[in-house]
């Protein structure tokens, strides 16, 4: 490798790199913004950099098997499901992520949708805009207070989640077999089965990671078992939601109605995309925002800070805070 390490943006879209360069180049980097969404445009820029960052684009086998000097793989975010960690892992490539930068955001977003959905506002703005001035336009509405809540996954984020739906007088249920009984009732909540959670659940709030065990974590059968005045709210990841078995749940009153941070499809990591792809976009009882439940100025500024600070510290030698994978790198095979 001759020259600075390059390091390089594989896609973005905060407007500019700036803080990023700031911070690669004080470490003795050299920064390449591109904005990509296939492998295939990652190939040549693959061969000779030492640290890849990427926001929606996917790091797949392919791009790391043409990796010849990359140390590190880092995301701006949470997730890594679009980077291929195992492959990265048997390349000695270091993975990281941006942890604990968003908890307020995504908490706050989940309970705005879910009082949206809860006190029927799309449908009265609409009937008002149209010079219906009646509350009958939302009805019927019930009463959030004594109902139910189910949590899917309960990390910080779920947890945010239970704190600020207690103020409402919900009763709440968590579906988290990772986190134990004892800490899930500390907060307020009862550890419940995925069965139980689907059928006593008023309201239902994913918030579940992106793996193989919650993809389609809600499909046909869960939809047929829940109440059909159930509202579910998803501001984890948008596959743990079949898209096609929501939208029978929702034209079939199975469920009452959705509110998604990001459908199953994730329109920004594809390269062409319209909502005339996905009938879920045309139902009166569903709300989409474009995965902006992380969004704030400052939710934003802490992860373009923290990933390019993980790579910074592994050009200056040293181990970067949140590693996803440093165990096996270590310990390879």
């Amino acid at each position: 490798m001759h020259g600075k390490p390059k390091i390089v943006i594989t896609d973005y879209d905060y407007g500019d790199v700036s803080i990023e360069t700031e911070i690669l180049e004080a470490a003795g980097g050299q920064v390449i913004a591109l904005q990509v969404k296939t492998e295939k445009d990652l190939a040549e820029v693959a061969r000779d950099c030492f640290g890849m960052m990427n926001q929606y684009a996917r790091i797949g086998a392919e791009t790391i098997a043409r990796m010849q000097n990359c140390r590190v793989i880092a995301r701006y975010g949470v997730g890594v499901d679009i980077v291929d960690v195992e492959a990265a892992s048997k390349k000695g490539i270091l993975v990281t992520n941006v942890r604990d930068y968003c908890t307020e955001e995504v908490a706050d977003h989940a309970i705005a949708l879910w009082l949206t959905l809860a006190r029927k506002l799309p449908a009265y703005d609409k009937a008002t805009r149209a010079g219906e001035w009646r509350w009958q336009s939302g009805a019927p509405i019930n009463r959030i207070r004594g109902r139910s809540m189910g949590i899917v996954s309960f990390g910080k984020i779920g947890q945010a989640i239970a704190d600020r739906a207690q103020a409402f007088g919900v009763k709440l249920l968590v579906y988290d077999p990772y986190i134990s009984a004892e800490k899930i009732s500390a907060k307020g909540a009862r550890s419940v089965s995925k069965e139980e959670l689907l059928r006593k659940a008023d309201f239902l709030i994913m918030q579940a990671p992106m793996t193989d065990e919650t993809r389609h974590f809600l499909s046909y059968r869960e939809f047929e078992i829940m109440k059909p005045t159930a509202i579910v709210v998803n501001t984890g990841r948008g596959p743990t939601i079949d898209n096609k078995a929501l939208y029978k749940a929702l034209t079939e009153n199975q469920i009452a109605a959705a509110g998604l941070d990001d459908p199953e499809e994730e329109p920004a990591k594809r390269a062409s995309w319209s909502p005339d792809d996905n009938p879920i976009f045309g139902l009166p009882n569903v709300i989409v925002t474009p995965h902006a439940a992380y969004y704030s100025e400052e939710s934003i500024q802490m992860a373009r800070t923290i990933a390019a600070n993980e790579v910074a510290s592994i050009l200056l030698g040293r181990s970067p805070s949140f590693p996803v994978n440093a165990e096996a790198v270590a310990n390879p095979g």
